[in-house]
């Protein structure tokens, strides 16, 4: 499985897997079709577009690529109506195969009400949309608080060293986010200079791992003594940590 990085729009990162076995081409959230289709073109054909959720900035070339190389589109059923060009409904911890890779369905509400996670156990590699980004999560637009931070905790149940690759390159300002309130953290210090450098160097600081994220993201630590003495918050439940660093972020 070679996954190559896309970059899209302003800061969207749309994903081409290549199987190399069966000669599969899928790709992930195409967010616009001139910049996908230079990469995708190189390959001279294109099997399956895999969408995490409906947003315009993850569907925007799904039309466009379906109609040039016959492709299958397949996303979340509860998004039936509202992913273009949709064919393969997809539900919960169903499995699907794109040539040789098979990869399970998570889904991960909260961002929207269908957003979904695609999880390549074999390979160990997770595309998670707008859920979990490097060192932040995506805004609660659909959905509540609490389902966003339930879907955070599925995630967070994968294996440590699962590579996760998100919708957009946010890490920089999520990094900042983490330093206010998460200022004791040497691991997230360590990381800002290696962010630093591939920002420098016009390279993506994607994909992070999971076990990177569980150690340094803030969303995904919740339960961590200082950062609730931060936040004022040392006897709040982790939901109730949660909802008020959502809510810090969506203004920081």
């Amino acid at each position: 499985m070679i996954v190559e990085i896309i970059p899209c729009l302003s800061d969207n990162y749309s994903y081409v897997i290549y199987e190399k076995e069966t000669n599969t081409i899928s790709i992930v959230d195409p967010s616009e079709f001139e910049a996908c289709d230079k990469v995708v073109s190189r390959y001279k054909k294109l099997d399956f577009i895999l969408n995490t959720h409906h947003h315009a900035d993850h569907v925007g070339a799904n039309l466009e690529l379906k109609k040039k190389y016959k492709s299958k589109i397949l996303g979340s059923s509860a998004d039936k109506n509202r992913i273009p060009g949709i064919d393969v409904l997809l539900i919960e911890n169903q499995k699907q195969k794109i040539g040789n890779l098979e990869f399970e369905i998570i889904f991960i509400p909260g961002h929207t009400k269908g957003h979904i996670a695609f999880f390549f156990s074999k390979e160990k590699i997770a595309f998670t949309g707008d859920t979990l980004f490097s060192l932040g999560c995506g805004r609660v637009f659909e959905g509540t608080h609490e389902e966003m931070f339930n879907s955070l905790n599925k995630i967070k149940n994968l294996p440590p060293d699962t590579k996760i690759y998100c919708g957009h390159e946010y890490t920089k300002s999520n990094l900042n986010f983490c330093l206010a309130y998460d200022s004791k953290n040497a691991l997230l210090k360590g990381k800002e200079i290696d962010i630093q450098k591939k920002l420098d160097s016009n390279q993506p600081t994607i994909p992070s791992t999971l076990g990177e994220e569980i150690k340094t993201n803030i969303f995904l630590r919740c339960g961590d003594p200082d950062i609730k003495h931060a936040l004022g918050l040392k006897d709040s439940s982790e939901i109730e940590v949660f909802s008020k660093l959502r809510d810090l972020k969506d203004s920081f």
